[in-house]
């Protein structure tokens, strides 16, 4: 029986691994090879006094690459980024950055008017304008005086 010393920073760099791995099954990470099968491109929403303003860093992408819809109330932001090598070629050493199709959804307040929506692609950067819904004001309802004789009558 062979005695093996006790490392602590090879404990550490097993639990790491297995978190790593935990992590990657349930956010559909990277596979055996290293590369990665999910892209999910990082977005800011700001509010405006007139719009939400949704910006979406979609570098390597143009605008034929993305779809924008609204349907029930839901913008969804969609595309795909393509990798830039194949997986036989030579002279890759390693391949970090990260590609695919990606979908990302918002629900939109109520009342918002999807007609005006808009959308603008500059360097990279995805722009998509919602204009706020306008405040909804209560309407004053007038009251007619009592009937008279069956018809009513106006103060």
């Amino acid at each position: 029986m062979a005695i093996v010393r006790w490392d602590p920073a090879r404990e550490v760099d097993s639990l790491q691994s297995e978190v790593n791995r935990l992590f990657d099954t349930f956010f559909g990470g990277r596979p055996a090879n290293g590369a990665l099968r999910r892209w999910v491109p990082p977005m800011d929403l700001v509010e405006t006094d007139d719009h939400l303003v949704l910006r979406a860093d979609l570098p390597g992408l143009d605008s034929d690459d993305v779809n924008i819809e609204v349907k029930d109330g839901v913008l969804t932001v969609s595309g795909e980024r393509r990798a830039e090598h194949e997986e036989k070629a030579d002279g890759y050493y390693r391949v970090e950055r990260a590609f695919g199709g990606f979908s990302r959804s918002l629900s939109l307040p109520e009342h918002v008017d999807a007609e005006r929506i808009d959308a603008s692609f500059d360097k990279g950067v995805l722009e998509i304008r919602i204009p706020k819904p306008e405040e909804r004001k209560p309407q004053r309802v007038e009251i007619s005086a009592p009937a008279v004789n069956g018809t009513a009558t106006e103060k």
